[in-house]
């Protein structure tokens, strides 16, 4: 799978442009001419790109961080590396939207693709691929051989299929790479837009979410489930993983290998999932967590913290299962 990039980004501009709009008091007078190129996760941020910080939950990769410039507070300022130049701001997650609407001014919704050709074009360009009817698919589209394409399904510009997948019908597909094996079941929606919005001053600011998602081999996912893209990093469904229907999965969420999940169930933005994790249907599971290998969680529980390796958890707030079962027995 290439490394591709679905949204048209802007700059370079002068750190001292960005420090105007996001109205930081950091002195920082020996590199105000200094130019930031990109916007960037606190790992993936080079020498030339700006990052954020807004929780010490994440002060190990902080510390490590190669980011010219990090938006974050003058009480996580201490989690950076000395060369890194502070910004502190009263809120960061609006001046983190604020900045990456400057890199990325059309990211923040989803307008519809102007590029989409019809089925009559399709089998010229795809010969090795089957396609129902009412099929419309965007420019620059790879699919792979004895891809199955069903009626009335949108494969939009840019989105990567491999081979032998099967998309069922009345599935949209945006700002995604898909891998060997897949089957997406009818109505899913992958790489839409995530629930990204900052509240200020009575107004919700929508915030550009310019990540993908990324589908790894022999995954399936259910009928009307969502999967959103990443923020800035990507959404990321490991080799082999099997989604139920109705299942929504919001943006930046990373699920590991071999994983099981029944119907319904939701993951807020952000959590990190191991490797052959089962959960069961309508549970619910909150933002920024990580979840270890092979955990099983109980259907309807409601995870609001970490999960370590090999535990079986049930009930809101999860607790293990030997606790769940020893407090239905007291009361």
């Amino acid at each position: 799978m290439s490394e591709k990039h679905f949204f048209e980004k802007k700059g370079p501009f002068p750190l001292r442009e960005i420090v105007k709009i996001i109205g930081s008091n950091s002195n920082f007078s020996m590199k105000e001419n200094f130019e930031i190129h990109n916007f960037e996760s606190l790992d993936k941020a080079n020498s030339n790109d700006m990052t954020f910080l807004n929780s010490s939950k994440y002060q190990d990769l902080s510390k490590k961080t190669k980011a010219a410039a990090c938006i974050t507070t003058s009480g996580l300022s201490k989690f950076l590396p000395e060369k890194c130049i502070k910004l502190d701001v009263k809120n960061v997650l609006f001046a983190v939207t604020q900045v990456a609407k400057m890199f990325y001014p059309n990211a923040d919704m989803d307008c519809p693709d102007k590029n989409l050709s019809d089925i009559k074009n399709l089998r010229k360009l795809y010969p090795h691929v089957t396609f129902g009817i009412n099929v419309l698919v965007g420019k620059n589209v790879k699919i792979g051989k004895n891809s199955q394409i069903s009626s009335n399904s949108i494969i939009e510009s840019n989105v990567e299929i491999g081979e032998n997948c099967i998309i069922g019908s009345f599935v949209t597909i945006r700002n995604s790479l898909i891998s060997n094996n897949v089957y997406i079941q009818d109505g899913s929606k992958i790489g839409v837009k995530g629930f990204g919005f900052i509240p200020n001053k009575n107004k919700n600011t929508r915030t550009p979410h310019v990540g993908k998602v990324i589908l790894e081999e022999g995954v399936e996912i259910g009928a009307n489930s969502t999967i959103d893209r990443g923020s800035l990093t990507n959404t990321v469904i490991g080799k082999n993983t099997f989604i139920d229907n109705q299942v929504h999965i919001a943006h930046n969420v990373k699920i590991g290998s071999n994983c099981m999940i029944a119907g319904q169930v939701g993951f807020a933005g952000s959590t990190v999932v191991g490797n052959n994790v089962v959960i069961g249907g309508q549970a619910g599971v909150s933002g920024h967590l990580r979840i270890g290998n092979n955990v099983k969680i109980g259907g309807g529980s409601g995870v609001i913290n970490d999960i370590p390796d090999n535990l079986q958890v049930m009930g809101y707030p999860a607790v293990t299962l030997k606790e769940f079962i020893k407090n239905r027995k007291n009361k």
